[in-house]
């Protein structure tokens, strides 16, 4: 507005326009005519006195253009054609700065144009990981974001040239014609008219138009993936927890050997060790005898094997030891993260005397007794479950993902006396300053005996007290409600429901019976309403749920260990790692995700994959193709199934030629190791084949007081899932 202002060209019709303009590109189109610019073809043509020209051909066709040309040569215009060139830069100008023909024209283009890309000269060979996009072209409008990313990271690489194909250019160079009254009926000037609409549109208006929806395709696929990212992040972070039970982690090496750490049920380092099982020690022997003696010494229940390198070679060391100790269960889990949590600055504070080396091994047994305890420890993006991250904004990321995290430690709560100091600070109302003032009072003070002790610590006010006391827990405490996520503040509450139920605190806990006697709206008033109260019963019915599910393992069928193992017909139990909008992958033991298409997991038609299968769940599924040297692995949840049938060159046939039905697509785009994992197994950006999250979730969740925490997220697949077996 003052731009325009100070043009003096504001009145009060396009002030109403930019008022009501309702997108940003639409008020990018109001302004264009009045955006200070370099001085342009079409304003020399002015100075020149050329407008008059421009005005007489296009108000009255019925005019020879050269013959109403002549009339203008000056000094500063040539000839004739020169004054007609200058005519058609200011009509040109004119046209691609109509606000309301550029929205239309725009709309149009984004409802019927594709992106289409095509591999350059001389690339194949050092571009394969693009060759779905080699020859493609898709319609904007049914471009998933996986697709949109790999092809701008195609291009960026300069592997591929992605341009935008518009469908028929008449049908748009028709509309501009008839915004502007110009239609070729045989006058002298339509001619004219009609090749400066064409120019128009094709040095002008397309190439402007190309520029937004470039720009409008990729922030669309920015925000799907990271909102895939956040998803996935928040599928990790509420895994299963394994518990308190003793855990052997094993951070897998081949050269520099496997590092082992024991942690007992609370998590503390009791021991630690460096075995040199695999190439070119192959200790085989003396590495089982040092996993069983530290096994038998500190009662180890489970063990976690980190899903890098020499990963499955680890696995069946471990699986050798679990044959003579049937007691111990062993998992695969994610180790995305676990080298940058080992040279951290918090690694160094928490685990001083440990080698760095041996610190990622305490790591991975950690994040299985609790993997949001130990991986809130971690920066969310090292965790390496989104795709094509580094392509994307780090402060948009950076923003949701923390979020996320929040939402997560919020909604699972946090034991105050045994919380680190990266946990307490994700709490609402608690940053890195005031938890390590927390955890100094615990260590100077002992552990906290009620929630009111917390207003002890420094810098603990009044406010950050009301915001995190509902998701602070205080098991073993004074006040049992100190162990609920029940706010102090709605205590009160709760002693007029027990003096209605004439009964004491520890008996109405957990009394199923007696709490369905309460009716809610009987115990509301103005500061506490019917969903706070609603609320209040339901914790007090189960206090301290924990919204995570139950842990369990997967049983993977003994002899399967390797892709070259799989038979088409198997019927193999796994874990589903990732949901995308085109299926699920499931983890089978085999050290590549198999991909259940969406049309493979119900006899019904599947919207949305998430409504079948979700990252942790165990399910039964058959091999219906193995295709060993692409690494690709067909699986249906529909057990009766029959075989495809293999097509007259004796090879099975293929699903689908469409980019969406490549397993570990992000994995082979992303190339190289990504975070932590490797390409060739299909785990590229420390996931494997990263898909899309559609869906979404509405776990809203209260902290006792009435304003509650709702999380509405979209609910994603996550890249490798974090556990190969649980």
């Amino acid at each position: 507005l003052e731009s325009i202002e100070s043009q003096g060209k504001l009145d009060d019709e396009l002030r109403a326009q930019i008022m009501a303009a309702e997108t940003k590109a639409r008020l990018e189109d109001i302004y264009l005519p009045y955006k200070p610019k370099r001085r342009t073809k079409a304003q020399i043509a002015r100075e020149l006195g050329l407008e008059p020209l421009a005005e007489q051909l296009l108000g009255d066709p019925t005019l020879h253009p050269a013959t109403v040309a002549a009339g203008f040569v000056t000094e500063g215009v040539a000839d004739a054609a020169a004054a007609l060139e200058g005519a058609r830069a200011i009509l040109i100008e004119r046209f691609a700065e109509d606000a309301d023909l550029i929205g239309d024209l725009r709309e149009q283009l984004w409802s019927r144009g594709r992106l289409v890309s095509k591999v350059r000269d001389g690339k194949e060979e050092a571009g394969a990981k693009f060759s779905d996009y080699f020859e493609f072209s898709e319609p904007f409008t049914k471009l998933p974001s996986h697709r949109i990313l790999a092809m701008f990271r195609g291009e960026k690489e300069e592997v591929l040239s992605v341009t935008l194909e518009p469908e028929e250019t008449a049908a748009y160079e028709l509309r501009i014609a008839g915004r502007f009254g110009i239609a070729d009926k045989g006058r002298p000037a339509d001619t004219w008219l009609t090749e400066t609409v064409r120019w128009a549109w094709r040095t002008r208006i397309l190439v402007h138009l190309g520029i937004d929806l470039r720009m409008r395709l990729w922030q669309a696929a920015e925000d799907e993936a990271v909102r895939v990212f956040a998803a996935n992040l928040r599928d990790l972070l509420l895994a299963a927890p394994a518990g308190t039970r003793a855990t052997m982690g094993l951070d897998p090496g081949l050269r520099t050997g496997v590092k082992v750490a024991v942690v007992d049920a609370t998590g503390k380092v009791v021991e630690t060790a460096t075995i040199y099982p695999h190439e070119p020690k192959r200790q085989w022997d003396q590495s089982l005898a040092v996993l069983g003696a530290l096994a038998q010494k500190h009662g180890v229940e489970l063990i976690a094997i980190g899903n890098g390198t020499a990963s499955r070679e680890t696995d069946k060391l471990a699986g050798e030891l679990v044959k003579h100790m049937p007691s111990i269960t062993k998992i695969v889990v994610s180790e995305a993260g676990a080298s940058v949590y080992s040279a951290s600055a918090y690694a160094s504070q928490e685990l001083p005397d440990l080698d760095v080396s041996l610190r990622g091994a305490v790591s991975i047994a950690r994040r299985l007794q609790d993997p949001l305890a130990e991986l809130v420890k971690i920066d969310p993006k090292s965790i390496g479950v989104g795709q094509y991250q580094h392509d994307l904004a780090e402060s948009k990321l950076s923003r949701s993902l923390d979020a996320v995290v929040e939402d997560c430690v919020n909604a699972v709560g946090v034991d105050v006396n045994t919380a680190s100091a990266p946990l307490l600070t994700r709490v609402s109302g608690i940053g890195s300053t005031l938890a390590e003032s927390i955890v100094r009072h615990r260590d100077a003070n002992g552990p906290f005996r009620a929630r009111t002790a917390l207003k002890e610590v420094s810098r603990l006010g009044p406010k950050a007290f009301e915001q995190c006391a509902g998701f602070l827990r205080i098991p073993g405490g004074d006040d049992p409600l100190d162990a609920s996520s029940v706010h102090p503040e709605a205590y009160p509450v709760v002693r007029r429901i027990l003096g209605s139920v004439k009964t004491d605190l520890k008996t109405l806990i957990g009394n199923s019976a007696a709490l369905r006697t309460v009716r809610p709206e009987d115990f509301t008033d103005e500061t506490f309403g019917l969903p706070t109260v609603t609320d209040i019963l339901r914790e007090l019915e189960k206090p301290g749920r924990d919204p995570r599910p139950a842990f369990k393992t997967a049983a993977f069928k003994e002899g399967v260990e390797k892709i070259s193992d799989l038979v088409a017909g198997m019927i193999l139990e796994g874990v589903v790692t990732n949901v995308a909008a085109f299926g699920a992958f499931v983890d089978i033991g085999v050290h590549q995700d198999g991909l259940v298409h969406v049309s493979a997991m119900s006899r019904t038609f599947v919207k949305d994959p998430r409504d079948v299968a979700k990252p942790g769940d165990i399910v039964r599924v058959k091999v219906l193709d193995v295709d060993i040297p692409r690494k690709r692995i067909s699986l249906t949840l529909r057990l009766e199934d029959e075989l495809p049938q293999p097509t007259e060159d004796g090879r099975p046939p293929r699903k689908s030629s469409r980019p969406d039905n490549v397993q570990g697509e992000n994995a082979r785009t992303d190339g190289g190791r990504g975070d932590g994992g490797r390409a060739a197994d299909g785990r590229g950006e420390g996931g494997r084949g990263q898909g899309r999250g559609d869906g979404g979730r509405g776990d809203g969740r209260s902290d006792g007081r009435g304003n509650g925490r709702g999380e509405g997220r979209g609910d994603g697949g996550r890249g490798q899932g974090g556990r190969g077996g649980d």
